[in-house]
């Protein structure tokens, strides 16, 4: 602590490696406590390592990790301890922002974004704004302002005949504020450069650079030789280096001549992930319960149910998790308080159920429709991120988040018991909807997408990432239902092919962003937009039923449940697998 005491107040990139390693494993920490898996985790800590000349190996676990750092030098291992784990979206989307202004403020090029870094820059340094999603819109569309006049200035400029500013000629300060002022100066500007003979030498230097590379390109025998002998004395580090990783390490970023340029030190990195660790959540238990209760009852519609049992479902799932929210604000423990809400919700279903039978006695029929109010604590997210990080090779964490989902269905499961031996319930599925093709068709898209919008509130999305995802979340749902019903396909198979398709859309979009197709305000990490989507693909109803049947003592339907949900749910962390395998060479290859 003394070292990184010490250092707080120096650039981030002349510290000790104690205070590199304090931000480097911090970084790693609030990626951990957002739920994502360990191998997203490990890649955001090299990208925080690698501008400061920093290795790390890490070993990550559900709630742990244990990092070791070396700068060449010096070497520090450093062990965090989280008391707890969860969900939380926004803050992986905020860290992915934070991460590109941290490298790009080093003089390092931006990894999640292309374009748009103006964006991560507006966001982190603005952490203490309530509506982070509505700052980054405000980013891109200042963002597109000025490119737009960029453009409108070099076509002026192309037409009066005077020549575009050369890459990396210096550009003057200016006391500009409107936009008509800045559009003035950049002409001067242009016109004092097209005079300057140091910016005309280095537009002739790089017409004679260009000039010799087609010339290389075109010649033989050579040619050829000179360009190999490039290229090793380019790419193969002098020997008894010790890596090629430390070489930028000491040099100054490109903005460092600007007179507004400020390194970031210790201490300020430090406070930014403060703001990120202390964010309150974006929404409040009320309204998280009424997104939970939409969520739940369209589940409910896509499981097979109908009115009554989504109307059950809405009123138990939304007293449910509003009182569960209630009780994680008092840090109680997680199997203590899955237990106690959904024990609550599938009573609240229950006895929503009852009291509508005092008008119509056909609803207390509905002895299904409390499953439907407890999946509002399916774990999605250590599900989904255990099947990727085994399908990493990485074992130990995959196998502890796997392990953690099936203590909270565990618990869930057994609480639904509980219930339905109190009040004497016989859940056998749910009567036939009778509907339409088309009609049902239509709503099975509505209600995924209203279903997928209510788990991303839930998980803390913002309201662009929400919609996001219950897009992706609609199409791949509502086919894999298609799929199933209409060309009889085993679900297992319709739950592979709509993970696969999660995927891949999901990297569509992000590619689309980097592309400029897409504004940059748009660009979320995947995991957040695959995991709402095909969270509401997991098979509640097959485990809930399955521990129905075992608490009664039939074995036989219990195992028979059990080994459907079982295969349903490793088709999910597959498909998603299988899309990252196809768009991401990272997963492609073993590197």
């Amino acid at each position: 602590m003394e070292d990184i005491e010490r250092d707080l107040d120096k650039p981030v990139v002349e510290a000790g490696i104690a205070a590199k390693t304090s931000v480097i494993v911090r970084v790693g920490m609030l990626d951990l406590g957002a739920g994502t898996g360990s191998f997203r985790v490990r890649q955001m800590m090299h990208r925080i390592a690698y501008p400061l000349g920093v290795h790390v190996r890490a070993d990550v676990n559900l709630t742990d990790i244990e990092a070791s750092c070396t700068d060449g030098k010096n070497r520090i291992t450093e062990v965090i301890d989280l008391p707890t784990t969860g969900v939380n979206t926004e803050r992986i989307w905020l860290l992915e922002h934070f991460a590109d202004w941290f490298s790009v403020n080093l003089g390092h090029s931006a990894v999640y974004h292309n374009r748009g870094v103006e964006v991560s820059d507006r966001l982190v340094e603005h952490l203490d704004a309530k509506d982070m999603s509505q700052l980054s819109a405000k980013a891109a569309k200042e963002l597109r302002l000025k490119e737009k006049h960029a453009k409108a200035a070099g076509e002026s400029a192309a037409a009066n005949g005077i020549a575009p500013i050369p890459d990396g000629s210096p550009m003057q300060a200016t006391n500009a504020t409107t936009k008509e002022e800045r559009l003035r100066e950049l002409d001067r500007q242009r016109d004092i450069d097209a005079d300057d003979p140091i910016v005309r030498e280095m537009a002739a230097t790089k017409a004679d650079a260009d000039a010799n590379a087609a010339g290389a390109g075109a010649s033989s025998g050579t040619g050829t030789q000179t360009r190999k002998t490039a290229r090793n004395r380019n790419h193969q580090p002098p020997k008894g280096r010790y890596a090629e990783h430390f070489d930028h390490v000491g040099k100054l970023a490109p903005n460092a001549s600007d007179p507004n340029f400020k390194p970031i030190t210790v201490r300020e990195a430090h406070k930014r992930l403060d703001l990120i660790e202390h964010r309150k959540p974006l929404y409040t238990p009320l309204f998280a319960g009424f997104a939970s209760a939409l969520a739940c009852a369209s589940f409910v519609f896509l499981l097979g149910g109908g009115l009554y049992d989504m109307a059950g479902a809405f009123v138990g799932a939304g007293i449910g998790h509003w009182l569960r929210r209630k009780l994680f604000a008092k840090h109680l423990n997680q199997f203590f308080v899955t237990f106690v809400a959904v024990f609550v919700a599938a009573l609240a279903c229950t006895g929503t159920l009852r009291l509508i039978g005092l008008y119509n006695p056909i609803a207390l029929a509905h002895d299904t429709a409390y499953i439907g109010a407890m999946l509002f604590v399916i774990p999605g997210f250590p599900l989904i991120t255990g099947g990727l990080d085994i399908a990493k090779i990485d074992f130990p964490s995959g196998i502890q988040r796997l392990t953690y989902a099936l203590s909270i269905i565990l618990m869930a499961t057994l609480a639904g018991w509980a219930v339905a031996r109190i009040v004497m319930l016989n859940p056998q599925g749910f009567e036939p909807q009778g509907l339409n093709v088309w009609i049902t068709g239509i709503l099975r898209f509505v209600f995924a997408f209203i279903g997928v919008w209510g788990f991303s509130v839930m998980f803390n999305s913002p309201q662009r990432m929400c919609l996001v995802a219950a897009s992706i979340g609609a199409i791949t749902d509502t086919l894999r239902l298609e799929f199933t019903d209409l060309l009889h396909m085993p679900p297992e198979a319709a739950t592979f092919i709509g993970a696969f398709l999660a995927g891949l859309l999901a990297a569509a979009w992000r590619t689309a962003v980097r592309r400029g197709i897409l504004p940059p305000h748009l660009g979320y990490p995947r995991i957040c937009l695959t995991v709402p989507s095909i969270v509401i693909m997991v098979p509640g109803m097959y485990m809930y039923r399955a521990m129905f049947y075992l608490g009664q003592f039939n074995t036989q339907s219990a195992l028979d449940w059990a080994f459907r949900a079982f295969m349903v749910i490793i088709c999910l962390p597959i498909g998603l697998a299988m899309a990252r395998v196809v768009t991401d060479r990272s997963w492609r290859y073993d590197i």
